[in-house]
């Protein structure tokens, strides 16, 4: 008995139920599946027809049974879980679509799980797409991967044991964090282990492009499930000793050495559709400051360098191309912020955005002021190429607290734009060499000890085409930008539990 396994599945259809509990028994392996259904579903024929292909009877006879609770993620179906649960393992599968386990998979999860101590087992699976097979690998886990959107695949497998005392330890009720914090407290006792090994196949009923899907934490219509991702983040960052108190070094703006009250930073290759809007809204700002724009120009060759040079007769234009060619985004950032053009403050606009006003600088740099931050993030209304609204329309981030922001920092997966920096601090801490995620890095070490301000009006119009950089991303190429960004929210987590002693 100790190593057979319980199951539990999300209410579904007849169809899609009856192929799930069928895969999952075929591997000899599997005690008893139980549907999670919600209340006033428990007679319904979809329930009662899902049995094994091929076969006549009622849903106990194939093994089968129903927790009735009203959220497969809640505090309570998971409570329910366990109690019922009489396996050494346990499978959750979280999609209400058939599932189709790979020869001996089950097996080979139980082996490793056994083998490495594991709480928690996950692996690449195979994604059918509109019909379309394609492979689905994952990333590994790791201290800093806490963000409640990651990707296990939706099968996961646990010890018993661990899945127990885990749900012992659930002192919140969640109706849609659950798993969410079941897998957090199963990570503060064992180790999340991935198989690099397609064991199963699921599927994709998400079509949309990467560009379309990367907003949705900070789309309105999901706000109470980030507040309670939120908490239970902020629970476990209390329990393992990464939390910070509200507590920040004060800035004081009496660094006299800067000719410039504020500098734009513009990075740039290849934008030669966009690069002349760009700087015509930055030449447009009204201000009772002193600024100048930075155009940090990473060798160019289809025609971006020749539009910059067009508006060399504005003396508030600095031209840079730097002297190497290893440079990323954050790289040609550090070209900007260590030139001695750099003013007080550096604000960010990206090559292919416009401000939306003339009055946008003038804003950030009263920000740093009123706010007495290190750092001022804006909010921005999302356009096609035509400037037309799209959907989600405005992203102003307003999960951000003053008391909580940089904690939940880590859960979420940016802190918003546009961003400005205090330019001596920006100089401390630098801007790591990359073209993705350097400004999540920076923003998070900054937080970790400074205030940072927020302007939750729109500043600015991000315009999203096919061009954008992270529009249309393979698997490969997506999991490498979240493998990066989990490893810069492990690093500081780590220096934060460091600083806490």
């Amino acid at each position: 008995m100790e190593r057979s396994v319980t199951c539990f599945l999300p209410w579904s259809d007849a169809g899609s139920l009856a192929a799930s509990v069928a895969s999952l028994k075929d591997s000899g392996l599997v005690s008893r599946v139980y549907v999670v259904v919600p209340p006033g579903n428990e007679n319904s024929d979809d329930l009662k027809e899902a049995v094994p292909a091929g076969s006549r009877g009622s849903l106990q006879e194939t093994g089968a049974g129903e927790i009735i609770s009203a959220g497969f993620s809640s505090t309570d179906a998971l409570r329910k879980m366990a109690a019922v649960t009489d396996t050494g393992y346990v499978i959750v599968y979280s999609k209400g679509f058939p599932l189709d386990m790979g020869r001996h998979a089950i097996a080979r999860m139980i082996g490793i799980c056994d083998d490495t101590g594991a709480g928690m087992v996950y692996s690449d699976y195979l994604e059918n797409k509109n019909g379309v097979m394609s492979p689905h690998p994952v990333i590994d886990y790791q201290e800093g991967s806490l963000r409640d959107d990651f990707n296990f695949g939706s099968l996961i497998l646990y010890d018993a044991n661990a899945f127990r005392d885990a749900c012992k330890r659930m002192d919140q009720e969640y109706s849609f964090a659950g798993l969410y914090d079941l897998r957090l407290k199963i990570s503060q006792k064992y180790p999340l282990i991935h198989i690099q090994e397609m064991l199963y196949t699921e599927v994709e009923t998400d079509t949309r492009k990467t560009g379309e899907k990367q907003f949705d934490y900070v789309d309105p219509r999901n706000r109470a499930v980030q507040v309670e991702m939120e908490k239970a983040c902020t629970h476990h960052l209390k329990t393992i000793g990464g939390w910070l108190a509200p507590q920040f070094r004060d800035v004081k703006f009496d660094d006299d050495g800067f000719e410039f009250d504020a500098s734009v930073v513009i990075p740039v290759r290849n934008r030669v559709k966009t690069i002349g809007d760009a700087i015509t809204s930055v030449l447009n700002q009204k201000t009772k400051y002193r600024f100048n724009l930075i155009i940090v120009d990473n060798f160019s060759t289809d025609g971006t360098t020749e539009v910059i040079r067009s508006f060399a007769s504005d003396s508030r234009v600095v031209h840079i191309i730097p002297d190497r060619k290893d440079l990323g985004i954050g790289g040609c950032w550090n070209e900007a912020v260590f030139s001695d053009h750099c003013g007080r403050f550096a604000i960010q606009l990206d090559s292919d955005d416009l401000y939306i006003d003339d009055n946008v600088i003038t804003r950030i740099v009263d920000a740093f002021h009123e706010q007495q931050c290190a750092m001022v993030v804006g909010s921005y209304r999302m356009v096609n190429f035509d400037l037309q609204e799209i959907p989600p329309g405005l992203i102003d981030h307003r999960e951000w607290t003053p008391d909580n922001g940089r904690n939940n920092a880590l859960r979420i997966n940016g802190l918003g734009a546009p961003r400005a920096f205090y330019t001596p601090v920006l100089r401390t801490i630098r801007v790591p060499n990359v073209s993705y995620g350097e400004d999540y890095a920076v923003g998070l070490a900054i937080s970790r000890h400074y205030r940072i301000g927020r302007i939750y009006e729109p500043l600015y119009l991000c315009r999203r085409w096919d061009e954008n950089s992270d529009a249309v991303l393979d698997v490969v190429k997506a999991n490498a930008h979240n493998l990066y960004k989990d490893r810069i929210r492990t690093i500081e987590l780590l220096a934060r539990i460091r600083m806490n002693g």
